[in-house]
């Protein structure tokens, strides 16, 4: 059996895959490949490049809790007239991400990871996916991370590529195309208890993508190929975190952990029809405000 993860895009609320991940390899699952996209796709390259002990798991949980927007989105005034005056492609640089992901990383291309990954992306030309399994990991994770106006484009070969939260499929068709027999897909979810927008237009543009990216998922997990079961862990919900606020991973890590190991510990992985578990919602309770 060949078993692979698929972890999906999500900005910040990508926190949430670690504790997911924690809960699999507590339960023996674990990944012979990885495809992930934009903040899974991070997710993926360090699982990759470290495996999924506790040690290394508990390196990454670390990871997200040091991370901030900044990180992510650094403010250097210059950069930012340039792009609203259409002197750049955006309005943050992409180097600081694919620095902090290779580095953080410790391999240089993808083929030297342990488990192999395949980072996903968007050609910007055409939409089609591109999934990139080979070469630079710092191309590759600004690639599969870069949304559009806000990261730039990322040229790999002849392609120009944006974040594949936005490419045709969603990961879970590509890793039957790879021979994967058991494919469990790990969401980072959309924050479905907010009242208000995010306030800041990174909070919404990251936010609308999340939407995006579930609403792709839904139409891909419950694919029906013969020899191949389908497994999802449900995202969390409710849910009032923005996907653009940093601040909250470990609580995120947190409830991503207990949630998923219930989920498997009472056969959630089997369950037939996984897409119910993505309905897109909103709760309408009051008091609850975005922060991102």
């Amino acid at each position: 059996m060949t078993t692979a993860f698929v972890l999906s895009g999500g900005g910040s609320l990508g926190a949430v895959q670690v504790g997911m991940l924690q809960a699999l390899t507590s339960a023996g699952i674990e990944p012979d490949l990885l495809i992930g996209t934009s903040a899974g796709g991070l997710n993926a390259t360090w699982v990759g490049a470290h495996g999924t002990s506790q040690a290394s798991l508990a390196e990454l949980a670390d990871t997200w809790i040091e991370l901030r927007r900044r990180d992510v989105f650094p403010i250097r005034p210059l950069q930012l007239l340039r792009g609203l005056t259409g002197h750049s492609r955006s309005l943050f640089p992409g180097e600081p991400l694919g620095d902090l992901v290779a580095r953080r990383a410790g391999i240089d291309v993808l083929e030297q990871a342990r488990i192999p990954v395949h980072l996903l992306a968007t050609d910007l030309f055409t939409g089609a996916d591109v999934l990139l399994s080979t070469g630079s990991v710092r191309d590759a994770a600004r690639a599969t991370a870069a949304i559009p106006g806000l990261l730039p484009p990322v040229q790999v070969g002849e392609r120009w590529l944006v974040d594949g939260a936005i490419a045709t499929r969603a990961g879970v068709s590509h890793a039957i195309e790879l021979g994967a027999s058991r494919i469990v897909v790990l969401p980072a979810g959309v924050p479905c208890a907010i009242q208000e927008p995010p306030r800041s237009a990174i909070g919404v543009a990251v936010h609308a993508l999340t939407l995006l990216i579930e609403q792709q998922l839904i139409i891909e997990v419950d694919l029906v190929v013969e020899g191949v079961s389908i497994g999802l862990l449900p995202p969390l919900c409710p849910l009032t975190i923005s996907s653009a606020d940093f601040d909250h991973a470990a609580e995120l890590i947190e409830r991503g952990f207990t949630s998923s190991a219930a989920w498997i510990a009472d056969g959630g992985l089997e369950r037939s029809r996984p897409s119910r578990y993505l309905s897109l919602h909103h709760h309408g309770s009051a008091g609850h405000r975005a922060q991102g």
